[in-house]
């Protein structure tokens, strides 16, 4: 916010009480400024961004989407020693989507470790509530709160153990992407099989003939079960590798998003029968098992250590089995924590709803009376 003043205004001065009736006013318009505002700090990925502004919209405040990298000389530094610079003279290195600087935010969520120095140069400058979701590789004491998945194995006292990635899947966002979507694909046959495919990262390739072959296994199930396959791409999906997967489907019953208009993900997720997911994509698994509905896990050249923990315990959990080309049927517990997450910053904030007044008046009634 700012005030512009004028030297050439002559006009009646303001009594003692009015001034100070318009300070107050200027004060309160300049903290609902702070209150109202959610700073979501990220590297740009659209993996992290989503699952920022899923806590976000759980939370319930506005938010701002602040994609940060450092530049010049600070990129050579490590975390551990950025977070040493003073916050000022940090965020001067810092190139931004969108400027940092006050009014300041309420409650700052930065995702991934490349935006551990910025979120904690804004709290510092400010005294903005600070959650961190994933791994920080600093200490969780420098945060207000940590969300971690349980396959980080990152614990503390200020530590939030998720179930895999925080999400935005939830029963009414799927309901209405369902309806909207539906009428598209009514000729489809059942059962519909969601396809999600990820693509080439650190851990994982998926190159054409990988596609190919898993292509071939979706036609054969789609044959078998006469039923239909609904495929999304991400953004890391190469674009042989796209159209390695089209063809081999070609001739089965199928909806493949060609990257034209909003991407049906949700509608997808909401109207299919069995979900098939590539494991590169620790979101994309957790989206899915946020549904109830079977999830199968396609597996992709590569290995990575901290994702074979992150299946292994979604398996347990019942949510998912790897793809084998077949159907079965099973039932689960969605998984989402992201509401848990978000209660407790809520909560922090003095943003409780009033059913959890409630609940937390009740806990504390039955803990006084034990």
């Amino acid at each position: 916010m700012s005030v512009s003043h004028s030297g050439s205004f002559d006009g009646p001065k303001a009594a003692p009480g009015k001034a100070a009736d318009g300070a107050a006013a200027l004060i309160a318009e300049s903290r609902k400024a702070r209150a109202d505002k959610t700073w979501i700090v990220t590297d740009g990925a659209a993996g992290t961004e989503a699952q920022g502004i899923a806590v976000a919209e759980a939370v319930g405040l506005p938010y701002a989407l602040k994609r940060v990298r450092a530049k010049g000389a600070m990129r050579l530094l490590p975390t551990a020693l950025q977070i040493l610079v003073p916050p000022k003279g940090l965020l001067r290195t810092i190139a931004s989507s969108d400027p940092l600087e006050p009014p300041w935010p309420r409650l700052v969520i930065s995702i991934g470790r490349h935006a551990v120095p910025t979120a904690l140069a804004i709290k510092r400058l400010s005294g903005a509530y600070t959650l961190h979701i994933q791994n920080p590789k600093v200490p969780a004491r420098l945060f207000d709160l940590v969300a971690a998945p349980a396959h980080d194995n990152f614990e503390g006292p200020n530590v939030i153990t998720t179930f895999g990635s925080v999400h935005g899947v939830t029963p009414e966002r799927l309901a209405e992407a369902g309806q909207l979507f539906a009428p598209r694909i009514a000729d489809l046959p059942r059962p519909r099989i969601a396809v999600l495919l990820g693509g080439d990262s650190h851990a994982f390739s998926f190159p054409p003939d990988i596609a190919t072959g898993f292509g071939a296994k979706l036609a054969s199930l789609a044959r078998q079960t006469g039923g239909s396959l609904l495929v999304t791409p991400s953004r890391r999906t190469g674009k042989e590798t796209v159209e390695a997967l089209a063809k081999a489907i070609a001739s089965t019953p199928h909806f493949f998003w060609d990257g034209s208009g909003d991407n049906p993900y949700f509608a997808f997720l909401s109207l299919a029968e069995a979900i098939v997911v590539t494991e590169d994509s620790v979101n994309m698994v957790t989206e899915a098992a946020g549904t109830g509905t079977p999830v199968y896990v396609q597996a992709l050249p590569g290995r990575s250590k901290r994702l074979s923990r992150f299946h292994a315990l979604m398996r347990e959990r019942g949510a998912t089995r790897p793809f084998e080309g077949q159907l079965d049927s099973w039932s689960y517990a969605p998984v989402n924590d992201t509401e848990v997450v978000a209660a407790r910053i809520r909560s922090a904030l003095g943003l409780e709803t009033k059913a959890e007044k409630l609940d937390a008046a009740e806990a504390g009634c039955v803990c006084a009376t034990a």
